[in-house]
């Protein structure tokens, strides 16, 4: 079974998730680490949990999810995973980083990319990739069927949806993967979200403002 463990990060309040289960392998998921506190607060959960950190995924490549891959790279050896159509956003983010005035240790790329679909394996656990594009060009979320939980970046939100507005973003887009792809899943499903509060697929199916 899939334990999730979140840590609020940097100055924009992106959820940094932590997923384990009972073999002692962790996946570390859009890690936005950016203070030497906020560092030593995943670290110390993974240490005292005795965790082995195996695998670190992006489901996209915005600043405030790709913060702490250097982070993770320097600590534990794993390079990032995500879809190649990211390339770009992950490679506009230091003219990005500078302009806003926000520290960036530059992420090492992949060597292997993410698909549309597939299954990513660790420990006991699976997670299947569900193709989600919108808020970034090709974002994807990460499925577990077994536990009922989904690791959605800045797809869905409790009553939102991800921003538009940002190079590669489209809104018609973004609405068309929600509703083909995310809302295909079962209601009592829950979203852990890349801001703000966990929420179910049923949920947002019935209250998001954005969707009905």
């Amino acid at each position: 079974m899939i334990q999730v463990k979140s840590f609020v990060c940097n100055p924009f309040q992106e959820n940094t998730y932590l997923l384990y289960d009972e073999t002692g392998q962790c996946v570390i998921i859009d890690p936005g680490m950016y203070t030497g506190a906020e560092q030593n607060t995943v670290t110390q959960f993974i240490s005292e949990n005795k965790l082995s950190p195996t695998l670190l995924l992006n489901t996209h490549c915005h600043i405030d999810h790709v913060l702490g891959n250097k982070f993770v790279f320097d600590s534990y050896g794993l390079l990032p995973q995500f879809h190649e159509g990211e390339l770009p956003v992950i490679t506009s983010v230091p003219a990005y980083s500078a302009g806003m005035g926000i520290q960036y240790d530059v992420s090492p790329l992949p060597v292997s990319f993410l698909g549309e679909t597939g299954t990513i394996s660790f420990g006991n656990s699976s997670l299947e990739i569900i193709f989600a594009p919108g808020h970034s060009p090709a974002h994807i979320c990460f499925y577990s069927a077994e536990d009922s939980i989904l690791i959605g970046g800045d797809v869905l939100f409790y009553r939102s949806i991800g921003r538009t507005d940002l190079p590669g973003g489209n809104h018609n887009q973004l609405l068309r993967s929600i509703r083909e792809n995310i809302f295909a899943l079962p209601d009592s499903c829950k979203v852990y979200p890349g801001h703000g509060p966990e929420t179910t697929i049923g949920f947002e199916k019935q209250f998001n403002p954005f969707l009905n």
